[in-house]
C-alpha cells in the first residue's frame, strides 16, 4: 500500500468512518493539532533525561493518539450500523485525569512556591516543554471551539487543560534538575 492516495488533493480528507470534510473542518483543525502536540512531546521525551519523565511522556502520547482518535471519528461515526464500536478503544476518563493530577502534585512537591509569573527558557529542555504547553493550550481552544457545535467529551478538554499544567510543572521541574535559574517575570512598577 503506498502512502498517497491523492484523494485529499481536492482540499478534501476522509474522517474516520469515511465522511469528506474540508481539510479546513474544525475537526480536523482539532486532531490535527493534538498530531502537532504529540509529535511536540515526543521530541521533549527525547529531550529529558529522568526515565520517569520518559515514561509518564510516553504514556501521554499514548493518550494524545486516543484523544486524536475520538476526535478524528465523528460521533454518528463511532458505533457500526451492526452496533460494535468503531474505535475499539477507551476514551479518556476521570481516571486518565486523576492520574496526571497526581504525576502534577508530586512534581508540585518538590518545587518553591511561585511567587512571579516566569519567562520560557533558560536551556533547550525548558523552551521544549513549554512549547509542549503552549501547543497544548492552542489544542484545547480548538477542542473547546468544535464542542461549540459538535460532541466533544468534557474529559477530552479536561484532559488537554490538565495537560497544558503538568507541561508547566514539568518546565519548572526540569528547571530544577538541570540547576538553570528560573526567570522571574518582573514588571515595570516591581524594578
Amino acid at each position: 500500500m503506498k502512502i498517497y492516495t491523492k484523494t485529499g488533493d481536492s482540499g478534501e480528507t476522509s474522517l474516520f468512518g469515511g465522511k469528506r470534510v474540508s481539510k479546513s473542518d474544525l475537526r480536523i483543525d482539532a486532531y490535527g493539532t493534538i498530531d502537532e502536540l504529540n509529535a511536540y512531546v515526543g521530541l521533549l521525551r527525547d529531550s529529558v533525561m529522568s526515565s520517569r519523565h520518559q515514561d509518564f511522556l510516553l504514556e501521554i502520547q499514548n493518550n494524545l493518539f486516543v484523544v486524536g482518535a475520538f476526535l478524528a471519528t465523528p460521533p454518528e461515526s463511532q458505533i457500526k450500523k451492526n452496533g460494535e464500536n468503531r474505535l475499539k478503544i477507551d476514551n479518556i476518563n476521570e481516571e486518565t485525569l486523576k492520574k496526571l493530577e497526581d504525576e502534577i502534585d508530586a512534581l508540585e512537591a518538590q518545587l518553591p512556591t511561585m511567587t512571579h509569573f516566569i519567562l520560557p527558557g533558560g536551556h533547550t529542555t525548558v523552551s521544549h516543554c513549554h512549547i509542549a504547553r503552549t501547543i497544548c493550550r492552542r489544542a484545547e481552544r480548538v477542542c473547546v471551539q468544535l464542542q461549540k457545535n459538535e460532541f466533544v467529551s468534557a474529559d477530552i478538554i479536561g484532559y488537554l487543560n490538565r495537560l497544558s499544567d503538568y507541561l508547566f510543572v514539568l518546565a519548572r521541574m526540569l528547571t530544577k534538575e538541570l540547576q538553570v535559574e528560573e526567570i522571574k517575570w518582573i514588571s515595570a512598577s516591581e524594578k
